[in-house]
Order: C-alpha cells, then sequence, then structure tokens
C-alpha cells in the first residue's frame, strides 16, 4: 500500500483509513486521546461518554479492518474507558494476549484520591494461533541468575511480567521529550512493542500518531510506517522528527544505531545500576549473554566495548532516567 507506506499523513483517522482496499498493517499501535480533557491542537478531548465510546468503536473497527490476518493490535488507554476497549475488541473477534499495566512509577499529584500512576496496554491478536511474537527480543535476567547464582536458570532469561514498572513517562527536562505535544510515549517502550510484534520490513501503523514515538521508533528498527493525525503541525513536527532520527549517526565507533538503542532498552529494562556492572565483572558478563541473545546471537561483543557504552548511562537511578 504506497499511499501509506513511510507518510505522516494528516486527517482523520477513520476516513484515511478507509481508502485501504486490503489489509496491509502487521502491527497497529493506538494510543488515542483519553477523554479527559488533554489541551491538543485540534482535537477537543472532553467528548459525551456515549461519543466517545462510539467513536472508539468506530476507529477500533477500522484499523481491524486493516490488520493483517496475523497482525498484532496494541491499544494504550486509561482507567475510564479501559473496559470499553475490551468488550469492542471481543465484539470485533481480538483475541486478548495480555491485559499490561505499564506503571510509570510517578503520576499528577491529587489531594483527594490516590494519585495514578499507569497507564492500561492492552494486547490483541487477530488469530490466537498465528501471530508475531519475538521472546528473544523481550526476555531479561533472572533474579536467579543476576542474584541467586542459580544454574537451574535459563541461560535466556526470563519473560517480562505484565506489570511494565521500569519505563518512566516522558518529562519535561528529558532529551527524548517534544515539547510542542502535550503527552508522549518513552522510545523504549514503543521498543519493546515493535521489536516483540513485528519483524524488519513489516509494516506499523500508529492512527494517532501525536508526537511521532510509534513512526520514529519503526523507521529506527527498519519496519515501514505510517502515522495519521489530524493536526497539520503535530504531523509537520513529526516528519521532521523522523528526518532527524534517520540522519542522525551512530554515536559509537563499534555499534549500529540499533545496538544502541537495545543496549539502553535492555539496562532500562534490567534495572541495575551502570556503576554495577562497571564493577562486576558477571553481572557485565550476563548483561552481554542476554544483549547477544536479544541481537539473535549474530556476533559476539566485547566486554570493554559494551562496558564502556553502560558508562554512558550515569544520568539513570537503578534504570529509571533522572534528567
Amino acid at each position: 500500500m504506497k499511499y501509506f507506506e513511510n507518510q505522516i499523513l494528516c486527517g482523520d483517522c477513520i476516513e484515511i483509513l478507509g481508502r485501504a482496499d486490503e489489509p496491509f498493517a502487521d502491527l497497529v499501535f493506538a494510543d488515542p486521546p483519553f477523554n479527559i480533557g488533554y489541551k491538543y491542537d485540534k482535537y477537543r478531548d472532553d467528548r459525551r461518554s456515549s461519543e466517545y465510546i462510539e467513536w472508539t468503536r468506530q476507529w477500533m473497527q477500522t484499523c481491524y479492518k486493516i490488520l493483517k490476518p496475523a497482525g498484532s493490535f496494541w491499544i494504550a488507554i486509561g482507567d475510564e474507558y479501559a473496559a470499553n476497549v475490551k468488550v469492542i475488541a471481543d465484539q470485533l473477534g481480538l483475541f486478548m494476549r495480555n491485559w499490561n499495566i505499564w506503571h510509570y512509577t510517578f503520576g499528577q499529584q491529587t489531594k483527594n484520591k490516590f494519585a495514578r500512576a499507569h497507564t492500561h496496554l492492552f494486547y490483541f491478536v487477530k488469530d490466537e494461533k498465528n501471530f508475531t511474537f519475538n521472546q528473544h527480543a523481550v526476555r531479561i535476567p533472572s533474579d536467579r541468575q543476576l542474584i541467586y547464582l542459580d544454574s537451574r536458570a535459563n541461560s535466556t532469561g526470563k519473560m517480562p511480567d505484565d506489570v511494565w514498572n521500569t519505563f518512566s513517562r516522558v518529562c519535561g527536562t528529558f532529551s527524548e521529550r517534544e515539547l510542542w505535544h502535550p503527552c508522549q510515549m518513552p522510545e523504549i517502550l514503543l521498543a519493546r512493542i515493535i521489536c516483540t510484534s513485528s519483524n524488519p520490513g513489516d509494516f506499523v501503523l500508529d492512527p494517532f500518531i501525536g508526537s511521532g514515538t510509534t513512526a520514529v521508533v519503526a523507521a529506527k528498527y527498519e519496519r515501514k510506517y505510517c502515522g495519521i493525525d489530524i493536526s497539520d503541525e503535530y504531523a509537520k513536527n513529526v516528519r521532521e522528527r523522523i528526518s532527524e532520527m534517520l540522519g542522525r549517526k551512530s554515536s559509537h565507533i563499534a555499534f549500529n544505531n540499533i545496538e544502541l538503542a537495545e543496549i539502553e532498552r535492555l539496562f532500562v529494562e534490567i534495572g541495575l545500576s551502570c556503576e554495577e556492572y562497571l564493577s562486576n565483572n558477571r553481572l557485565l558478563n550476563i548483561f552481554i549473554k542476554q544483549f547477544e541473545h536479544r541481537m539473535k546471537d549474530e556476533k559476539k561483543y566485547d566486554p570493554a566495548i559494551v562496558a564502556s557504552v553502560l558508562s554512558g548511562f550515569k544520568h539513570y537511578v537503578f534504570g529509571k532516567k533522572a534528567r
């Protein structure tokens, strides 16, 4: 579908995707407005509840139609409408593999109720027996490996839990923050989803591209992408963000951009400090073996060179960004 391939399109996603004459997306990631009053460029995030639910039904149905038979459908949503999303997905015939919780460790503070610090991440597939799931892309070392030195531990690591508590929100002080958009997903979180549920060359669609993170990460990991937004300004800024990322040369002579991104993602997902790796060869070797498995063991990596990259992560506090 050349009309959609590697494009950031401006307009209503239901109308634009309705132009497709056949399914083309291997992975859909949707992070729609939550209907909680965010101040967007054009979209009004304060619809009547019944109107919002019907609109959700329409865009989910449209995305379902352009999803390939073996495709995956991820949806990020808040508490208010998570149950509605699940009901609509059931009605469409999607199969839920996980109802993940992204616990982002800090949220807007409140005075008369508990502060919200999470988002729901639904993981659906179109065919419950035929889908892409690259477990090598998400496995992490277990406590048996890291702490207990247990010889029974799986050398390829363990699968992460369905509560994702290692990914911080993108704060205004973070270098990746795009200040022209009110909310932004972290790149390493999208990398987990994209690397797990698609392969290089696959097509990744985001019907609410917003700040552009989905398309940026898809392009970085050599996937085709399409993003849609009703804002001309957001669409223009996303195109510029993608262009800047594609023109960025690797900051390390020994690693390409994908390898550097995967070292950082694995570092965050494990949650140890860089000092622990630099002072403990056993932990460093576990990290390197997990990294090699994540890169499909296509080559071996020099511990000293990997350590030189990890030494640059001192701005993290136990895997979480401090700035």
